[in-house]
């Protein structure tokens, strides 16, 4: 079949431009197909539910002179390792990887890491408080018949400790680590667990990332996602953006409400 020639212009025009509006916009794309989706469950990850802070102030009492700068590398370093042995296929659980991390930090910055203090750090997270805004936040989700877990890249035990800290073990269904994936966040198996656990599809299943790598992991798997950004962090330059953002528990009704 011919076509004229000011036609077929006309047409790759047209099609560039549709394209266009398909791809440009890869955050409106990943989260189109969930706009008019109820959101029938939420996945959390562990820290907009437990204030970290608490555990940042641990290492500044154990290293008064250093512990902000330590704190900073160690989380680095920890994430580092996190990612590296995923990619590598050498899954570790995050409670021995906070250790490694940690001993290397010390190290790297010549400061001496006794036993003791080791353990009081560790320790620590284990007994993180909530932030203020949960608990009416798991209320209300409670009241909404929305389900809920956790999709941590902490260890089982690390979560269960600071739910058990806290007393919300009744609001989770599931308390879902990535030791069951054997492959940490951001990797689209370790996303793939809430699916298994709810029996759900992606795009009813909201995730509540505290770190935007997070909110950005889960999008690219599909899942509509909320980013509690507690701690003000610039917004990751990876192509995708979270359904709804802000800095407290709102951020997720605005998500599950619409």
């Amino acid at each position: 079949m011919k076509i004229h020639r000011r036609k077929f212009i006309t047409l790759a025009a047209k099609s560039a431009a549709l394209g266009a509006v398909l791809t440009g916009s890869l955050g409106k794309l990943a989260f189109a197909a969930s706009d008019n989706t109820e959101i029938k469950a939420v996945a959390f990850d562990a820290f907009p539910i437990f204030d970290p802070r608490a555990a940042f102030k641990v290492v500044k009492e154990q290293f008064p002179e250093n512990g902000d700068a330590l704190r900073k590398a160690w989380f680095g370093k920890i994430f580092s390792y996190t990612w590296l042995r995923t990619s590598g296929n050498q899954y570790k659980d995050f409670w021995r990887v906070m250790e490694d991390a940690l001993r290397f930090t010390t190290k790297s910055m010549q400061l001496e890491l006794t036993l003791e203090k080791q353990t009081i750090i560790m320790d620590a997270f284990l007994h993180l408080p909530v932030w203020p805004d949960v608990k009416p936040a798991l209320k209300r989700l409670k009241t909404q018949n929305i389900r809920m877990a956790f999709l941590s890249n902490m260890s089982e035990d690390m979560l269960r400790a600071n739910m058990k800290f806290n007393g919300i073990e009744e609001y989770f269904e599931f308390v879902l680590s990535t030791d069951q994936s054997q492959a940490f966040k951001p990797a689209q198996k370790a996303y793939q667990l809430s699916l298994d656990a709810f029996g759900l599809k992606k795009e009813e299943i909201a995730f509540v990332a505290f770190a935007g790598w997070d909110a950005a992991g889960a999008g690219w798997f599909g899942h509509p996602t909320t980013w509690v950004n507690r701690l003000n962090f610039p917004t990751e330059n990876l192509d995708v953006t979270p359904t709804v953002m802000g800095n407290d528990m709102s951020a997720l009704f605005k998500l599950i409400e619409k």
